[in-house]
C-alpha cells in the first residue's frame, strides 16, 4: 500500500501516475536495496521508464515528445519515491531538457530532442561544482578560451553525477575572468558536451553514503565548438536559474515522495506492532510525531504545486525562485524529520537492511546538503527576499 493524499489532478494526471505507478509495480522495493548494496545505476528501472515514453515528458511535441511541464514531471519522480525507488540517479534529464527547450538553437534540438526521448541519447550529467569554490558559483575557475569557432576548456569538477550513463554533460564554464567582470555572474557560459568530447574528460569515482553516481572530472585542453554553447557567451548564469530552480522543484518533490514513503511505513508498523499487550501506535508518543509528518507533508506539497504553475505560466523569475527555494529548503527539511520518525517508529528494526529504512534515511539526508545546503537557501530568502544585509 502506498500513502495518497488529497490533491486537485487532471486526468491526464492521473493517468501519468497510474503509468509510472504501472512500472513502481514491476520494481519492488528489493530492487532498490540490491542495487544500493552494490551501488549500482538503476539501468533495467531506467531502460523501462524510457520505453514507457516518460523522457519524452518534457520533449516539445514539435520533437515528437509529450511537451509536459513542471507541473507534471514532478508528480513522476514523487510517486517513484513513494514507492520505495530513488529518482535522483536519472532527475538531470528533465531539467536538463527545459534549459535546452528555454535557450538552444533549432539545430541542437533538432538534434538531442528525438533521440533523448526515444532513449537512444542520456543527457544526465551537469558539471557546475569546483572544489574550491563550492557553492559560490561566480568562483568557479574552470575557462572556457576561445579560439576561432572553438573553445578550449580547462578547469576541475566535482560532486558532478552520472557521467557514466550520459552521453551529453553540460559543462558551466567562465569564458570571461572573474577578475575581469564587473558584476561577479557576468562571464560564465555553458556548453553541452557529446560523446566524443566527454572521452577526453579524465574522471575519478565518489564513493557516497547512499547509491549515487558522483565523480570529480578533470578536463584538459578539452575542445568544443562553438555550436555547443548553450545560448549567448557570457550569460549563462541566468541561463542556470531556468536549471535550478526546476531541480529545486524535482528535488522538492523526490522529498515529499520520501515523506509518503516513511509515514506510510511508520503508521503501518506502529498500527501492527504490539508492545506490552497494546500496539505502539495507540501512544500518543508515537502517533502524534507520524501525524505531525503528514501535515507537513501536505503544506510543502501545496507550496511545490504553486511554484511549479508560476514557472510553467513564466512569471516572474526572482518569484520563482523564492518558492522554489522554499519548497526545496522544507521538503529537505520534513523528509529528514520523517525519516527520524520512522527510524524511532522501528527502534532497533530501523537499522536492519531489510526493513528498507536505514537505505532512505540516507538517501533523504543528501537533500538537506544538495544541490544547495539549506543554509544558503535561508541566506537568499534572506537577502533577496526580506532584504536584509548580506551575510558573506
Amino acid at each position: 500500500m502506498v500513502l495518497n493524499y488529497p490533491r486537485r489532478l487532471s486526468e491526464e494526471q492521473e493517468l501519468l501516475i497510474n503509468t509510472v505507478n504501472e512500472l513502481n509495480n514491476k520494481f519492488g522495493e528489493k530492487y532498490w536495496s540490491d542495487i544500493d548494496i552494490d551501488h549500482e545505476y538503476p539501468e533495467e528501472f531506467v531502460k523501462e521508464f524510457t520505453k514507457m515514453g516518460l523522457f519524452k515528458v518534457p520533449v516539445p511535441e514539435e520533437y515528437d515528445g509529450a511537451g509536459l511541464g513542471i507541473t507534471d514531471a514532478p508528480l513522476i519522480l514523487e510517486e517513484i519515491n513513494a514507492y520505495g525507488g530513488n529518482s535522483q540517479p536519472f532527475h538531470g534529464q528533465y531539467y536538463m531538457s527545459w534549459l535546452i527547450s528555454k535557450f538552444g538553437t533549432e539545430d541542437q534540438k533538432r538534434r538531442l530532442f528525438k533521440d533523448l526521448g526515444n532513449g537512444k541519447i542520456r543527457m544526465q550529467s551537469m558539471g557546475l561544482t569546483e572544489p574550491d569554490a563550492g557553492s559560490n558559483t561566480p568562483k568557479i575557475s574552470t575557462f572556457a578560451e576561445k579560439h576561432g569557432d572553438k573553445y578550449i576548456i580547462n578547469g576541475q569538477k566535482i560532486f558532478t553525477s552520472r557521467i557514466e550513463q550520459s552521453d551529453y554533460i553540460l559543462i558551466v564554464a567562465r569564458t570571461r575572468k572573474y577578475e575581469n567582470v564587473t558584476k561577479k555572474t557576468d562571464g560564465i557560459s555553458l556548453f553541452l558536451l557529446g560523446p566524443e568530447e566527454r572521452k577526453n574528460i579524465e574522471f575519478n569515482r565518489i564513493k557516497t553514503m547512499f547509491n549515487s553516481q558522483t565523480y570529480q572530472l578533470f578536463l584538459k585542453d578539452v575542445e568544443v565548438s562553438s555550436e555547443q554553447l548553450i545560448g549567448e557567451e557570457n550569460k549563462g548564469f541566468s541561463y542556470l536559474m531556468h536549471v535550478l530552480d526546476p531541480e529545486r522543484i524535482l528535488i522538492a518533490s523526490e522529498s515529499i515522495g520520501d515523506m509518503r514513503w516513511f509515514i506510510e511505513k511508520s503508521s503501518e508498523y506502529a498500527s501492527n506492532r504490539i508492545v506490552f499487550d497494546r500496539p505502539i501506535g495507540q501512544n500518543q508518543g508515537v502517533q502524534f510525531p507520524i501525524a505531525d509528518m503528514y501535515a507537513k507533508m501536505l503544506s510543502v506539497a501545496s507550496l511545490r504545486d504553486v511554484a511549479s504553475n508560476l514557472y510553467d505560466n513564466n512569471g516572474n523569475i526572482k518569484k520563482i525562485g523564492e518558492l522554489a527555494n522554499s519548497a526545496k529548503y522544507l521538503a529537505s527539511e520534513y523528509a529528514w524529520q520523517a525519516a527520524n520518525v520512522a527510524m524511532d517508529t522501528f527502534g532497533g528494526y530501523g537499522v536492519a537492511v531489510d526493513t528498507g529504512i536505514e537505505r532512505k534515511f540516507r538517501e533523504a539526508r543528501l537533500y538537506k546538503v544538495a544541490p544547495i545546503a539549506n543554509n544558503l537557501v535561508l541566506s537568499y530568502l534572506g537577502h533577496n527576499v526580506l532584504n536584509m544585509p548580506k551575510s558573506y
